[in-house]
């Protein structure tokens, strides 16, 4: 500014000095033109020096008088500038003294310039003062905050720079201090600000935290109040309602809380709620728990007694209101039951007494009174007990003592005892009482006389029936015992010490089981026996009932039990079996003299199937000659009874070949040539063996077979024997039209075979004995057989190890399903081994 006036001045006088020239320009020109005015020459040069001096002087006083205008307007402008400059520092001073007020930094960005920093760089990383490069490892956040607060505030910074999207975040930084990081677009700059939350911050935190448990308190308290089945409520200040609960607003049928508050429904009528005020203002200088008021009121259509609490606050009043009408109800009930038992116990045959803490009499019952035939009134007048005590003694009806005054004392001293005391008393009159003093809870005693004396006549003629009845048990001719709970002999009758020879001393001594049984074995050594006997008799677990057999040494037989009595008492009984023992043996051997028939049988039949099977053979061949027609052509009659010859001869030689395996089987020496069997060709084969049958018959066959079934170690020839069996049994019980399937499977263990047919099934008790030999059901069907195919096929599963299993049902066909091992059973045992 100052240069533009300099610049401006200058122009101005250089224009003078020019007007000037200008102005004595002609002057100059006029000597050339007229030689006469040569001699003024001098003096125009002198009027040209004035003008300029006059021009330079004109000159400088304009540019000091702009001079002097230009200083003091920038003068002015200095002192302006000055006091915006000293606004701005103190504008700063303030800023600063504000930001350094607290803990935190201040982080600015300008589009993608490098942020500024301002502030305490010891927020993030303490002891280490912001310095330029300390202080830009603030940003680097998850060095210093928690991983998941350091990730969320990287993605609102970016959201800030990118979109000005503000935010506003409460961290946690790894040594454990709270950060408040707020972010905002300020002027096109995005502003970061992170700070320390201060202990007034804290304060207001917990403060807030204390206000919202405060709240949720209340809100659990609102749901106790509205889950409890009693109306509550409270008042304002005004007297009327300010909040109910869900049993306030179902008592007075308001449908809800608002329709209740609105409407104002009282639950107690005014003269209810006039009575709550009387009663409140004359309790009010009452201190301590103030009791309930029982007042009636109509509670969901229906009259109800309720004690009613209502309490005073500060802004107003709450009360709860308590049904007691059942209480009431019960207490009338509990009342009317101690009026009942009071005139129970005057029916009681027992005479009952009770004194109160004083020892006076608040209660007697009938029999009491009859007992010690007491006068109404005496009784009646509420008398001590010292002094019935004394009034029964002048009437000579208590017991015979030598020191009254001392059994007195005795007998009073019940009233301090803590249990009740049992004593007899036998009366002059020959009575017997059993007494007995039960202190009251309360203070005060209650006393029960029973008078035993029938019971004594009573215990002395059973004493004399148990003498008769153990002289009864004495004259059996069985061996008889009893043992006691703890496992002595409390009876023993002669039949018994007469078998086991045990002398009158041992019985008179009560001997334990354990010394029986020792003198009990020498005659019977078995062992087993005996410990049974002696569980039975002590044994720890629940008594049960015990039957076993003794073998005497000198033959005799006997059947001992051993049955429970009350009381943890045992009666041991033994009853001589000898000669039904002897019947039972002789039937036994009779049993495995048959035993042995059947074996020999089996050993013949096995014996002429051996001697049959090469004649067959013979047979079969010379069959098979004709047939072929190697030996001459035969007519058509003669084929067909070729053929004929050759299936019977075929199937009396399958019979002779299952009995001969069957008679290996049962030898022991029959072995399988085990193998790896290809399953599928192997099931393969058996069905091509049936084809004509299945032809025959108009039965189908489906094969439901995997494609990757694999190969299992047996014996093939006895798998395709099993195979053939149990088809050629489902072609023989299959109709024209059904189907038979074989199916396979495998599983990690076992190979598992199964043919199942559509034909008649089997009825339970056909099904129990269709794998026993010989056995043939031919259930109406044109099938016929000597009954081994299906014993051939669980005899061959059984020696591979495996099992057989049958589903079967009337009308519901028939299903056997064979299942091997995978793993021969032989080798598994090896490798245990």
């Amino acid at each position: 500014m100052r240069v533009d006036g300099t610049a401006r001045l200058a122009a101005c006088a250089g224009a003078l000095v020019v007007a000037a020239a200008a102005g004595f320009g002609p002057a100059q020109a006029a000597p050339q033109a007229d030689a006469s005015v040569w001699a003024g020459s001098l003096h125009t040069h002198n009027l040209a020096g004035l003008a300029i001096l006059i021009g330079l002087t004109v000159f400088a006083t304009i540019l000091s008088l702009m001079h002097l205008h230009e200083r003091s307007r920038w003068t002015r402008r200095e002192r302006e500038q000055a006091a915006a400059l000293g606004a701005l520092r103190g504008a700063h001073d303030r800023a600063e003294m504000l930001l350094n007020a607290e803990r935190q930094v201040i982080v600015t960005w300008a589009g993608r310039g490098e942020p500024v920093i301002e502030g305490d760089a010891t927020l993030a990383f303490d002891g280490v003062r912001s310095a330029g490069g300390t202080a830009r490892r603030i940003l680097a956040f998850g060095s210093w905050l928690l991983p998941s607060d350091a990730t969320e505030l990287e993605a609102a910074v970016e959201s800030l720079r990118v979109r000005g999207t503000g935010f506003r975040l409460n961290l946690r930084s790894q040594s454990g201090r709270s950060i408040d990081a707020q972010g905002q677009a300020v002027a096109g700059r995005a502003l970061l600000r992170l700070r320390e939350t201060t202990e007034e911050r804290r304060e207001v935190m917990e403060l807030r935290e204390t206000l919202d448990e405060a709240r949720r308190g209340l809100a659990a308290l609102a749901g106790l109040l509205d889950a409890i089945p009693q109306p509550v409520w409270r008042r304002n200040r005004d007297g009327g309602l300010a909040w109910v609960n869900t049993a306030y607003v179902a008592a007075v049928e308001a449908g809800t809380r608002d329709a209740a508050l609105e409407s104002g429904t009282e639950l107690l009528d005014r003269q209810a709620r006039e009575f709550i005020a009387r009663e409140e203002s004359t309790r009010r200088s009452v201190t301590g728990p103030r009791p309930a008021l029982r007042l009636s009121a109509v509670v969901a259509g229906g009259r109800r007694i309720l004690d009613v609490t209502e309490t005073a606050l500060e802004n107003g009043r709450v009360g709860i209101a308590v049904d007691v009408s059942e209480l009431e109800s019960v207490r009338a009930d509990l009342q009317r039951q101690m009026d009942a038992n009071v005139r129970t116990l005057d029916q009681l045959p027992t005479a009952v007494a009770i004194f109160d803490a004083r020892q006076r009499l608040i209660f007697h019952n009938a029999a009491y009174r009859q007992l010690w035939d007491l006068d109404a009134a005496f009784l009646d007048g509420r008398p001590l007990d010292g002094e019935i005590l004394d009034h029964l003694r002048s009437l000579r009806k208590l017991p015979e003592q030598a020191d009254f005054k001392s059994w007195k004392q005795g007998v009073l001293a019940a009233y301090r005892a803590a249990e009740a005391n049992e004593t007899w008393w036998y009366l002059p009159d020959g009575r017997t009482l059993r007494v007995v003093a039960d202190p009251n809870p309360q203070g005060g005693l209650t006393y029960l006389f029973d008078d035993v004396s029938d019971r004594m006549k009573l215990e002395s003629r059973y004493n004399a029936l148990m003498q008769v009845q153990a002289e009864t048990l004495d004259t059996l001719k069985e061996p008889v015992a009893v043992f006691g709970a703890d496992g002595r002999l409390t009876f023993a009758n002669r039949a018994f010490a007469t078998v086991w020879r045990l002398d009158a001393a041992t019985l008179a001594a009560t001997p334990r089981i354990d010394t029986v049984i020792d003198a009990c074995r020498a005659l019977a050594p078995a062992e087993e026996p005996w410990m049974d006997i002696r569980d039975a008799v002590v044994g720890l677990e629940a008594r049960s009932g015990l039957s076993c057999r003794l073998e005497v040494v000198d033959g005799t037989v006997l059947d001992c039990a051993a049955q429970p009595l009350p009381e943890g008492a045992t009666l041991i009984t033994l009853i001589d079996v000898t000669a039904s023992v002897n019947v039972e043996r002789a039937l036994t051997e009779k049993n495995e003299a048959l035993e042995r028939a059947a074996q020999l049988r089996d050993t013949f039949v096995h014996h002429v199937s051996y001697e049959l099977r090469s004649p067959l053979t013979n047979i079969i061949g010379f069959t098979q000659l004709l047939g072929d027609e190697t030996v001459g052509a035969l007519n058509e009659r003669q084929r067909e009874y070729s053929d004929h010859i050759l299936r019977s001869s075929g199937s009396l030689l399958v019979i002779i070949n299952d009995i001969l395996d069957l008679a290996s089987i049962d030898a022991g020496s029959l072995e399988l040539q085990r193998e790896p069997v290809d399953v599928q060709a192997t099931i393969e084969a058996a069905a091509r063996g049936i084809e004509d049958r299945l032809a025959e018959s108009a039965v189908s066959l489906v094969l439901d077979v995997p494609a990757d079934i694999g190969s299992v170690v047996a014996d093939g020839k006895r798998v395709r024997q099993i195979l053939f069996n149990l088809l050629s049994n489902a072609v023989g019980f299959s109709g024209a039209g059904q189907r038979i399937t074989v199916q396979a499977r495998r599983n990690a263990t076992d190979l598992i075979l199964s043919v199942r047919d559509e034909g008649r099934g089997m009825p339970p008790e056909v099904a129990a004995r269709v794998f026993d030999r010989f056995e043939s059901h031919t259930l109406g069907t044109r099938h016929r057989g000597v009954g081994l195919g299906l014993s051939i096929v669980r005899s061959f599963v059984e020696l591979h190890g495996g099992r057989v299993s049958l589903d079967t049902a009337p009308t519901a066909g028939t299903c056997v399903v064979c299942t091997f091992p995978l793993v021969d059973p032989e080798s598994r045992m090896e490798a245990a081994e």
